[in-house]
């Protein structure tokens, strides 16, 4: 065996041993938080370290005491109303936006191009006590809307660039046919752009999905009702319960997680192509 075919075997050795450790490192964590709410908490206080599960004790007491007992099935329900009416926005501002940045001329139009990536610039640790102090004078802190208005401006500035590169890709004949027929401008991006642009749309809107249904720091600074919690700030709510298993918030959390990654499997192949259809022209 020559020195080439020695140092291409090693490669290989090192790349597929990275691959594993990368794996384990991300899914250990998700792993156990599965195993610990499906064990009943007798197993888990005798055995500890016991990293399997046996199928045939699996125990869903954890799962029902957190959706019925604790109020989990309303912290569903927020999130998914913040969620998904942030989707609605943010799609819709997104794409009217996007299509104004790169088809209409306007004053200030290389500005606004500029500034609209530049707006995402700013961390939410920095705007968060400002918008605490503002919401507070105002009386609005304790209310989903805010949450959602909060996730819109979180959301919006990428959602525009994202689609912006898009809409730069697309041929400008199609549209200009439109108008010539007839359409208004509104009627060429229902009926050519949108269709057109179904990869970077459902790109966006997963992005803006998987923001408004995780975020936790704004729910936990604005939300004091616990009706109104969404689920990030429900399972806090439940880890701070020093009286009640771990077991129960390893459940929540699972509720927390599992919807996202099922979105993201399925969507996958939207996301990616919405990333990269505008890449060149980005």
């Amino acid at each position: 065996m020559n020195r080439e075919k020695l140092e291409k075997i090693i490669i290989s050795v090192l790349r597929i041993a990275g691959l594993v450790f990368f794996i384990v490192i991300v899914a250990f964590p998700f792993y156990w938080m599965l195993v610990s709410s499906f064990k009943a908490l007798e197993e888990l206080l005798l055995k500890p370290s016991n990293l399997w599960l046996d199928i045939r004790k699996i125990n869903f007491f954890a799962y029902s005491e957190v959706l019925f007992r604790h109020g989990f099935i309303r912290y569903i329900v927020n999130s998914a109303y913040v969620s998904i009416v942030t989707v609605v926005f943010s799609v819709t501002l997104a794409t009217i936006g996007g299509y104004a940045v790169t088809r209409l001329r306007f004053r200030g139009q290389g500005f606004m191009s500029l500034g609209i990536l530049l707006i995402y610039m700013f961390p939410a640790i920095v705007l968060v006590i400002p918008l605490y102090v503002i919401f507070s004078k105002l009386g609005l802190r304790d209310s989903i809307n805010i949450l959602i208005l909060v996730y819109l401006a979180q959301t919006l500035p990428v959602a525009l660039y994202m689609l912006r590169s898009y809409f730069l890709t697309l041929p400008y004949e199609m549209e200009y046919a439109g108008l010539t027929d007839g359409c208004t401008r509104f009627g060429v991006i229902w009926r050519i752009v949108i269709p057109l642009s179904a990869p970077a749309l459902a790109s966006v809107a997963l992005y803006t999905f998987m923001i408004a249904w995780n975020e936790f720091l704004f729910a936990f600074m604005f939300l004091d009702t616990p009706e109104k919690f969404t689920l990030s700030r429900g399972v806090i709510q439940l880890a701070e319960s020093v009286h009640l298993s771990k077991q129960l918030v390893m459940a929540a959390s699972v509720m927390v997680t599992v919807p996202i990654l099922i979105i993201f499997l399925v969507s996958e192949r939207y996301l990616v192509r919405g990333l990269t259809a505008g890449a060149m022209k980005g």
